[in-house]
């Protein structure tokens, strides 16, 4: 993908909307991977990334959660949810309720991409102002 990115970015004609890609997988080796590819064609890994408006804010919130004193740490899926909800709500600058939010998620158990429902979505939000 990043290939083609570049190549078309070379020729600004055939490029004319930009998309960011972010691509989530699991890797039978490494384990879940994590990769931003831009525009231009530039791409990278990541423990944890943001794309969009407020992008700079929330990089900042997560920076701060993963290298703070977690650093190293592996994130259950629950600690995992929970930090990419309270990162938009601190971006946002609002508390989100569960119908507002869609969250989808993969784990080694389980390959397969699929929606949290509103239910266990309210656990996580309950979680998140219980510890706050």
């Amino acid at each position: 993908m990043a290939d083609n990115f570049q190549v078309y970015t070379q020729h600004a004609y055939m490029r004319p909307m930009a998309a960011m890609l972010m691509f989530v997988a699991i890797d039978e080796e490494k384990g879940p991977q994590l990769f931003k590819n831009d525009p231009a064609g530039y791409y990278v890994g990541y423990k944890a990334t943001s794309a969009g408006a407020k992008e700079q804010e929330a990089l900042n919130f997560l920076e701060k959660k993963v290298k703070g004193e977690n650093a190293g740490n592996v994130f259950t899926q629950k600690e995992t949810v929970q930090t990419a909800i309270g990162c938009l709500q601190t971006v946002l600058g609002e508390d989100l309720k569960a119908k507002e939010l869609e969250v989808g998620v993969v784990s080694n158990d389980n390959k397969h991409f699929r929606l949290l429902t509103e239910k266990e979505i309210e656990e996580h939000l309950t979680a998140i102002s219980e510890r706050d």
